[in-house]
């Protein structure tokens, strides 16, 4: 079996805050800010499959401190585990006042992903920054909650109703 190498799957972007990225409390809109989560943690799990991926899950989202007109947006990306056709990605979003300088954690996540061919061996992945390790160690906790959530999930989803609202 293959690995490969959390810094082998980083994806980076930048984004430089501007007025049409605010909500009404002049921050970042948080939806703005999943986009950026899933598109930049989607090529970092397209790194280490090489083959289609589907976001199955945006978990724990974290946002830390808010960002504001004016301020980038560094999002880190990286393949923190995977299972047999899961990846487990992680992703932080830095950002720095660009006036001043000064840099701060804005957010972390964790967004799971699956493959699409179900034929697939991925490879493992290994931790090759003290951040890495730390981040990847975590993984089969995470991983229990995610499938104690999914129980409930579908336990929840069977009470749902398809019904129009409006008959």
């Amino acid at each position: 079996m293959t690995t490969m190498t959390c810094s082998k799957t980083l994806s980076i972007s930048n984004h430089r805050v501007f007025a049409s990225d605010l909500n009404e409390h002049e921050t970042v809109f948080g939806g703005e800010t999943l986009k950026r989560i899933d598109d930049n943690s989607s090529i970092a799990a397209s790194r280490i499959a090489r083959i289609g991926t589907v976001t199955a899950s945006i978990d724990q989202v974290n946002f830390i401190l808010p960002f504001k007109i004016n301020d980038s947006m560094c999002t880190e990306s990286y393949v923190s585990s995977v299972g047999g056709r899961s990846i487990e990605v992680f992703t932080k979003i830095i950002g720095e006042h660009l006036k001043s300088g000064k840099r701060f954690l804005g957010l972390t996540c964790f967004s799971t992903f699956v493959v699409t061919d179900k034929n697939i061996v991925l490879p493992r992945i290994h931790p090759d920054t003290s951040e890495a390790e730390f981040v990847c160690a975590g993984y089969e906790k995470r991983q229990d909650q995610r499938l104690k959530k999914l129980l409930e999930q579908e336990k929840f989803n069977k009470n749902i109703s398809l019904n129009f609202p409006w008959q």
